[in-house]
């Protein structure tokens, strides 16, 4: 299977696009997959733009939305990663992978699928230190510091993925992996950018997580972008097994951006039937699945330190999945793997005026958005939408959208979404400058920032019970049933710090804070219902989630920068 690898495609999908036919028609070759590693940019409208982390002159609409509203096509099943230019707010509404156009999968904060054989793992954003170990609690409209804490990547992303046994035989990253120069042509990355100089000999270039995977998973393949240069390493495991890592620069013109390898599948010889090519095909992979299942009771929204488990305590801590745990999820997608075509448009599209001109300075960002598929998955999969339980769990309500996709209008299908607001504020943290070298050296300073300005509490207040049935990690198929919870709805700010896992009393009994308290079994952290008479009146303050403390020794080294 040909692959073209491309490196930041910032939104320039027709000149990629183009640049690919033109090989294929020189070289008489046919190009089965794209695989973009971040800086995509899937920016729908103006709106969407103002989500991105760019300075104002350089926010440029490019020509993903074409292929968002129907007007082109992507020739190419195209996959992608996120990284640290991004329409976030969009990204978000799709934590665990989803369509962002016809034929362009987005693979979500880390994900794996399989495609034709070839397994393909990935983790989008970029590593920082002082964010690493929080939750997931921004959703937009975000203010300048969360505009970017968005993007960075998380411990439990990292943590799911370390999971995964065998490994994938492809490997994505914007960030590259930390002393990943120690295994390539250092000198001659450092005559084209000299200012790495003092990242690599301080060994702080590149993703210290993004190290540890690539130890721990070992894949054949490894690609990356980000640092906006071509870079090719050659990293050993042992006598039989090392990875080839590349890393590509942005889409410009005599830039080395782009390059097509062959990827040996089992699928290859099955693809020509009666003389016809069967089509390139995405399916979901079972053990990620399965992971994301069984650890679904990790997810935190919390803006604090949190721990994953580890050896040393009486929980779980190795989620590898046995045959019968991935038996169980196969059941539940009646032993169909294959990844539905369900993308829909929950937006309106950029419309350009007859000048090609932009004014942004009425343009204000958009309220959250839930995305069908990721609800979808989440009940096909029994997990949580993060952003549903990071609207939720700060007291905000769920809005209807009066988006009508005409598109759909015309089919006779009127595809209805919902929409999320937030009241929530953050004092604006200091500005990253746009240059990557300066960006990297910036980060203590951000992590002082974002500390110096906690987030605000919220106007409204409403009580979890009143809107949630039972939670996705907490219902009778459960593979963590012995955790215990509890929510208090008599907390006032449900954004108190706490760590993101569930706590366990010394008695094995559910803690009560108060009479009002809310069990978790009453509780459903992914799809609405309909509230009972007596529900609806007793709305209170936002609860709050008891968590266990998870081998916090193990991150006694400051993890900061």
């Amino acid at each position: 299977m040909k692959i073209a690898i491309e490196g930041c495609a910032h939104g320039e999908l027709e000149k990629i696009y183009d640049l690919i036919e033109s090989i294929q028609q020189e070289q008489n070759i046919t190009v089965d997959l794209l695989i973009c590693c971040g800086d995509f940019q899937s920016t729908r409208n103006l709106q969407d733009l103002q989500c991105m982390a760019v300075p104002q002159k350089h926010l440029d609409m490019c020509s993903f939305y074409k292929y968002y509203s129907g007007e082109k096509k992507a020739p190419i099943l195209t996959i992608f990663i996120g990284g640290n230019h991004e329409a976030s707010n969009y990204l978000q509404e799709l934590p665990y992978g989803g369509w962002v156009a016809p034929n362009i999968f987005y693979l979500g904060y880390a994900g794996v699928v399989d495609c034709n054989g070839v397994r393909i793992g990935g983790i989008s954003g970029i590593y920082k230190g002082h964010d690493f170990l929080k939750g997931r609690f921004e959703f937009p409209p975000y203010d300048e510091a969360s505009k970017r804490s968005v993007y960075h990547q998380r411990q439990i992303d990292v943590f799911r993925l370390k999971q995964l046994s065998p490994t994938v035989d492809v490997m994505l990253s914007h960030d590259w992996p930390r002393a990943i120069t120690n295994h390539g042509n250092e000198a001659q990355l450092l005559r084209f950018k000299p200012a790495f100089r003092e990242d690599i000999e301080t060994n702080r270039l590149g993703s210290a997580p993004c190290e540890d995977l690539l130890q721990k998973l070992q894949p054949p393949y490894w690609f990356a972008a980000h640092l906006h240069c071509k870079f090719a390493a050659l990293v050993p495991h042992s006598k039989e097994k090392s990875t080839k890592f590349l890393a590509l620069d942005k889409c410009l013109p005599k830039r080395r951006f782009l390059q097509i390898l062959d990827v040996a599948t089992k699928l290859d010889g099955n693809r020509v039937k009666d003389g016809n090519v069967s089509p390139i095909r995405l399916k979901y992979d079972l053990e990620w699945l399965t992971i994301l299942n069984l650890t679904n009771h990790l997810i935190s929204i919390r803006s604090s330190n949190g721990y994953m488990p580890g050896e040393g305590t009486e929980e779980r801590f190795n989620f590898t999945p046995s045959e019968e745990e991935k038996a169980k999820v196969l059941e539940r997608f009646d032993n169909d793997l294959t990844i539905p075509d369900n993308f829909v448009r929950i937006a309106e599209s950029y419309q350009p005026d007859e000048k090609g001109t932009m004014d942004m300075r009425s343009v204000e960002q958009p309220r959250a958005f839930l995305n069908p598929q990721t609800t979808f998955f989440c009940d096909k999969l029994n997990i949580d939408d993060p952003l549903r339980l990071a609207m939720l769990m700060t007291g905000h309500k769920l809005n209807t959208s009066t988006y009508v996709d005409p598109q759909a209008e015309q089919e006779g299908t009127t595809k209805e979404s919902s929409r999320l607001s937030n009241a929530d504020e953050l004092d604006v943290g200091d500005d990253e400058d746009e240059e990557q070298e300066k960006d990297r050296k910036q980060e203590s300073g951000d992590a002082q920032n974002t500390s110096e300005h906690p987030q605000t509490p919220v106007q409204a207040k409403l009580s979890l019970s009143s809107l949630l049935p039972q939670p996705k990690w907490r219902q009778q198929d459960s593979h963590d049933s012995d955790l215990s919870t509890t929510f208090n709805d008599s907390t006032p700010n449900c954004s108190a710090t706490s760590n993101p896992t569930p706590q366990k009393m010394a008695d094995d009994s559910t803690c009560i804070l108060s009479e009002s308290g809310l069990a978790v079994d009453d509780l459903n952290l992914s799809s609405p219902r309909t509230l009972t008479e007596t529900e609806a009146n007793e709305q209170e303050n936002p609860p709050v989630k008891k968590f266990k403390r998870r081998n916090q020794t193990i991150y006694t080294k400051d993890e900061s920068d």
